[in-house]
Parts: structure tokens; sequence; C-alpha cells
């Protein structure tokens, strides 16, 4: 039975990639092929139509890190000053003539989805449960697509069924309000988690942690309404709404591992803390967005201490496209036991040993060395316990409740027996803010999360260097769309400020 999953999900992924060449719209696929007499027939064609959705998740990792960490303080050039085009994100210069950033991916991702939607329905399955399992994977993972999206874009063009042809009156449509979207996103989110219900397998087991489940979707959940609370007007109801779905996370199974590092363990990828994440595996596929965060091996100088010689880059493998910014490394205090695990500072010597700095790595995705080769196959986290704390912590801040425990929950790990030191106490409202969106940036840092933090606490133009001599420019706030996708696109116009 395996086997045949594995057949089938190969024969689908390879159609659709084929469609992708042929379909200049979205570059969503067009599997007619496969939506007909010969495919949507058994369960086993539903769970291979999930792997294959799983598959096009992680065709998304590079746009993740671009529209979620690339802009933010967090990220900057390398020692050589060299960045492949990427200091256009650094630097805040985006235009739509060479914004890299797409939605397309979101879109093939969303059409994968709408076709489980569409004919899982009419499938029979053994277990009416199971049926809702693999449902509740697709409603919740469009759900996610849209909200990466629509924090990036704005309005979007929404779609609920599948792309199977070339009528122009379903390929080219107008984008709906960003309003509109999050209520789409919100339907499904509720219809994921009535979905899932108690499913043994939606409540984040070990081995399923790559896979959609109950907990992750109200993470989700709490994430969007944090988001429409203080993006979108939502107020005291969304904040309450976000509070509720995070209280429901915890459960056997999910709490904060007590090492930092090990959360990025390649041999601990299944940790409690993980809720869900893209998976990634030697020989299937080896690379991720963290390969442009590591140092190439012909980058590192030769004057460098014995032990970051043998301990740290016997081994290089990596593009160096973007390293950890000063400003991020001086962000954390001595005591803080997240920096070693979250960026290594590289420095030379001259022949009287004196030190300089000269660029430091990301950690966090370092992946695995076997046979001095390196493969970036760290699983790309989406969602972790701690992000679930911090978030209860921005809630109740906003409702007007204390956040202290879930806080100092965070600081008691980072700051280990110099915890005393770093007990956090509430103070107002904007203070606490201040202190959540600190504690974001110390834990979650090449995460992609920092740029979607900064616009929610409204923050960019104050704590990004490269923003901050363009207050008032909100249209910034957004990304553009690209010359190229507006010209396959006739009913999509540009975001205000960049159609100059």
């Amino acid at each position: 039975m395996k086997n045949r999953i594995r057949i089938i999900r190969n024969a689908i992924i390879a159609v659709l990639f084929t469609s992708l060449v042929s379909c200049d719209v979205l570059d969503v696929e067009l599997p007619s092929v496969i939506s007909g007499n010969s495919f949507w027939k058994t369960e086993e064609d539903v769970k291979a139509a999930i792997q294959g959705m799983y598959t096009y998740l992680r065709e998304v990792d590079e746009e993740l890190f671009l529209l979620g960490e690339s802009r933010a303080e967090t990220s900057g050039l390398n020692a050589a000053g060299s960045s492949g085009g990427y200091d256009i994100y650094f630097n805040n210069t985006l235009t739509s003539a060479t914004v890299g950033a797409s939605w397309k991916p979101f879109y093939s991702l969303i059409n994968s989805c709408n076709l489980i939607i569409k004919y899982a329905d009419g499938i029979n399955f053994n277990s009416q449960a199971d049926k809702n399992y693999y449902l509740a994977q697709a409603y919740v993972m469009r759900a996610y697509a849209y909200y990466v999206m629509a924090r990036s874009w704005g309005d979007l063009i929404i779609r609920t069924e599948p792309v199977e042809g070339t009528d122009p009156k379903v390929l080219y449509k107008e984008r709906s309000s960003v309003g509109e979207v999050f209520t789409l996103i919100k339907s499904d989110i509720d219809k994921s988690i009535e979905l899932f219900a108690d499913h043994p397998n939606s409540g984040a087991p070990a081995s399923g942690r790559i896979y959609w489940n109950k907990p992750a979707a109200n993470a989700l959940k709490g994430d969007v309404y944090l988001w429409t609370g203080k993006r979108l007007n939502g107020g005291e109801k969304d904040f309450t709404i976000a509070l509720n779905a995070l209280k429901e996370v915890k459960q056997p199974g999910v709490d904060l591992i007590a090492d930092f590092s090990k959360i990025f363990d390649v041999g601990n990828k299944f940790n409690s803390e993980l809720l869900f994440c893209a998976h990634y595996q030697k020989d299937e596929r080896n690379h991720n967005f963290y390969w442009h965060t590591w140092i190439i091996q012909a980058g590192v100088p030769g004057n460098i201490d014995e032990e970051t010689k043998n301990t740290i880059f016997p081994t290089g493998g990596g593009q160096s496209l973007t390293a950890p910014t000063k400003l991020l490394i001086d962000s954390y205090d001595p005591d803080d036991t997240r920096k070693a695990s979250t960026l290594y500072e590289i420095y030379t010597y001259d022949e009287d040993g004196n030190r300089a700095y000269y660029q430091s790595v990301c950690m966090k995705g370092k992946g695995l060395v076997e046979a001095g080769h390196r493969y970036f196959m760290s699983h790309v986290i989406l969602y972790r316990y701690a992000d679930v704390l911090l978030m209860m912590a921005e809630a109740k801040n906003a409702l007007g409740m204390d956040p202290s425990d879930e806080i100092n929950q965070i600081r008691k790990r980072a700051y280990g027996e110099n915890f005393d030191k770093h007990i956090f106490v509430s103070g107002s409202k904007e203070y606490n803010d201040e202190v959540i969106l600190k504690e974001r940036l110390l834990e979650f840092a090449f995460e992609c999360k920092r740029w979607w933090d900064l616009l929610r606490f409204d923050k960019v133009f104050d704590l990004v260097p490269s923003l901050q001599n363009k207050k008032g420019k909100d249209y910034l706030k957004l990304f553009p769309i690209s010359d190229d996708l507006l010209s396959k696109e006739p009913m999509v116009k540009q975001n205000p400020g960049y159609d100059d």
C-alpha cells in the first residue's frame, strides 16, 4: 500500500509540475489529466494528494524567508558585501521590476488544497473520521497560504475551486479586499478544527509534526486573530478569540523543551516543542532557505581561531547570501543562552593576535554534515510552543491582563541559572508590548516571523534602520507585485505606492 501511495504521489507531482510550465497565469497546475477517470477514486488517491500538498509547501520556503524575515532588522549583507540580489530586501528598496518574492507558489499550494477539498468528499473512506482528518489538513493549509499572502500583498485573488482548465473566466480574476480574504481564512481554520475533532492523529503526535494537526491549527487561529485584532480593528473580540484558541494548544506531548539549542537539532526533529514544520530529508530535498544563511567554504577566512576552524567550519556548503546583522547580535544580553544557538560570530586575527569581527552565520538551520558535505535539511519550523506562549502574552496584554507567566516561561529557559536577574514584572501596556516584541526577536530570529511581528506591533518604521527615514510611506508595509506577474494578470492592479 505504501508503494502504491508513493507511485501515485510521484505521478501527481510530475503531472502538476509539467502543467506549471504551460500555465502562465498564476503558475497553478492544470491537473485535469488526473482529476477525471484516472484519479480521485480511492482513499489512497487522497492520501497521495495530501503528500503532494506538503511537497508544494516546501516549494514556498524561500518565499517565507523573503516575505517574513529579509526586510526586518535581523538580516543583512555578508562580509564580502555580496547578496545575490537580496540587498533590495535588506535595504527596503523593492520595486515591481526587481522584486523576486511572488505569490505564484502559494497559489500552486492553494490549488492542491482546492483539489483535495473538491474531490475527497465524494470518495468512500473506510472511516469518516479519516476522511475528515485529511480534509482538515487541506482547509488549514489553504488558510495558512492565504494568511501569508494577505500579510504580504493585502488584497488577493480568492480561489476556492481548483483551476482545471483554460477558461479565461476562471483564470483571470480581480483581487478581493483583504477583509474578504480574512473571512475565508477564519472560516477555513474553524472548518479545519471542526474536522480534526478527536482523530487519533490530530493531537500533534511525535511523528505527525510534519502534518497539520489540531494544536497547530489553533496556533494559526491565535496568530490570525491577533493580526486582525491589531491590524483590521478586530479589537477586544478578536483578542479574546485568539487567547482562547491559544489556550487549546497545550495538551499532552506539547511543551517547551529544556534546551533551546535542541529545538533545531536535526537529530531531534520531532521534539515536543514543535507544532508544525515543513519537512526536509536527506536524498529527498536537501536544501531550504537556510542554505543562504551559512558561509560558503571558500568564504571562510584562513586567519580564524582553531576552535572556529575545527568545530564550526571544517565544512561550509552554504551560499552566505545573508548574514545576521550586528544590530541583532548586540540585542542579546550576555546571559541569554539563545544567542549561541541562533548565530555564530566569526572573528579574524592578525599577526599580533588582535581580533576583528568578520561576519556571523545562522545556527538554526545548519543542517547535517555527512562525509564532508553539509545538507541543509533542518525543519523549517512554522509553529512551536514558544510562539504560542508569546502570542498568549500579547493577547493577554491587549486585554489588560498580566502576561508575566508566559514571558517568564520563555525567559527561564533563555537565562537558565541567571533567570533571577531577568524576571519580567508587568508594567504598562506599552512597556509590556515592547518587552514581548523584543522577546520575539531574541526567540525567533531567522524563523521567518520578524517582519510580520514588526507590522503587527506597528514598529517597522521605528526598528528597521533602512525604513527609519521613510516614515509616512505606509505602502512599504506591503510588497509590490512583480511586473512579470502583472503582465500575465490583466485584472490585477499594482499595490498603491508602487504604481508610480
